[in-house]
């Protein structure tokens, strides 16, 4: 019998935390309702300078994340809340945390990721048992650690016979490709991280609403080269990125002798960059697929979905609300069901995706 879970997501899009009710079984998973709450921004800034070393860092990034266990219970409380529920309705929340720090395979040839988030707070806040800290055993066993979204999209997504491919792009984009025999997943590079920080930096917005202000410039050829001249866009998979290497600083070196560029333009070219990098995983990973479901905020970018479906004319390009599941609620769903495989023993992650020596179950569990 499905049981409620709760799935919260706090991406590396910094713009605040999406949270669904679900009705979850080890295998499937039914929204029941959303709910959002942005960042403060003085509390986004805070954790967009902690994906760097600074000063009092350690210090800094416990009080962010007791920030963000409450803004969790906020959200968990709004969901409550809805749905005439109370805490004991509830089996256990998956909480994704805010991540700062991902470093897999590195250093002693484990490497590690850190998410920011204090489950225990949160446990207390909610008086729900919360799940938590997913990626770090699959690190251990060897593996990126991420994405962890993939066995979700088959359960949600896949079609018995068919190949599916799944795009999510939040800050980082990452794809699926669902197949019987064996589901591929990798994170392709930049999503929207390096996007809304150019907007954020030239227009004072936290984002391009629906891709308008990029749409209105022009693509430079010769920068979009220097920006596709990057190292991690030709290895194979399994691969996993983030901010320690698409951020601005990434950005500010690859720009060099084009500073001269008018704003919009650069803004064009990033979004470019966004489009041809997803395209071009697809069409070297994807063959036999006929549609691409979208999610995460990149759905919602008018100008790069256009831009996606240019460069993938063999393909329907469509928003995963069109396969049932609205874009911004289909990571906080992934971890209601993560949470679900935790408590019922069941692994959560896919060999095939992430390298680790085989499928781990996923999350440190702390009881309400």
């Amino acid at each position: 019998m499905p049981e409620h879970f709760i799935g919260l997501m706090s991406g590396t899009s910094l713009d605040g935390v999406d949270g669904v009710l679900a009705a979850c079984t080890p295998d499937a998973t039914r929204v029941i309702g959303h709910a959002y709450r942005p960042f403060p921004p003085e509390l986004a800034a805070e954790f967009l300078a902690l994906n760097s070393p600074g000063a009092h860092e350690l210090h800094r990034a416990a009080l962010a994340a007791n920030a963000l266990s409450r803004l969790y219970a906020e959200v968990v409380d709004e969901l409550l809340r809805a749905a005439s529920l109370t805490p004991g309705g509830i089996r256990a929340i998956g909480a994704h945390g805010q991540t700062v720090r991902h470093r897999p395979g590195e250093f002693d040839g484990t490497g590690y990721t850190l998410q920011l988030n204090n489950p225990a707070l949160l446990a207390e806040l909610s008086g729900i048992t919360v799940v938590a800290d997913f990626r770090s055993r699959d690190v251990a066993a060897g593996g990126q650690g991420a994405p962890l979204v993939p066995a979700f999209h088959q359960a949600a997504f896949g079609h018995p016979g068919q190949t599916v491919a799944v795009l999510n792009i939040g800050g980082i984009s990452n794809l699926s490709v669902l197949r019987d025999e064996a589901v591929l997943g990798f994170d392709c590079g930049p999503g929207n991280a390096l996007l809304d920080a150019w907007c954020r930096q030239h227009t004072g917005r936290p984002y391009d609403d629906q891709g308008r202000w990029g749409a209105s410039g022009q693509v430079q050829p010769d920068l979009l080269r220097a920006l596709l001249d990057e190292p991690y866009f030709r290895l194979a998979p399994p691969k996993s990125t983030g901010r320690d290497l698409f951020n601005p600083d990434w950005l500010a070196a690859k720009l060099g002798s084009y500073r001269q560029l008018a704003p919009v333009d650069v803004q064009a070219t990033l979004t470019e960059l966004t489009a041809q990098s997803c395209a071009a995983e697809v069409q070297r990973h994807a063959g036999g697929c006929t549609r691409l479901i979208v999610c995460g905020g990149g759905a919602l970018n008018t100008q790069l979905m256009t831009r996606l479906q240019a460069l993938l004319p063999g393909l329907e390009v469509a928003s995963s609300a069109q396969a049932g599941l609205p874009p911004l609620q289909v990571e906080a769903a992934a971890f209601a069901w993560l949470a679900c495989r935790a408590l019922h023993g069941e692994t959560g992650s896919l060999q095939s995706v992430t390298g680790a020596r085989g499928a781990r179950v996923l999350g440190a569990i702390y009881p309400a």
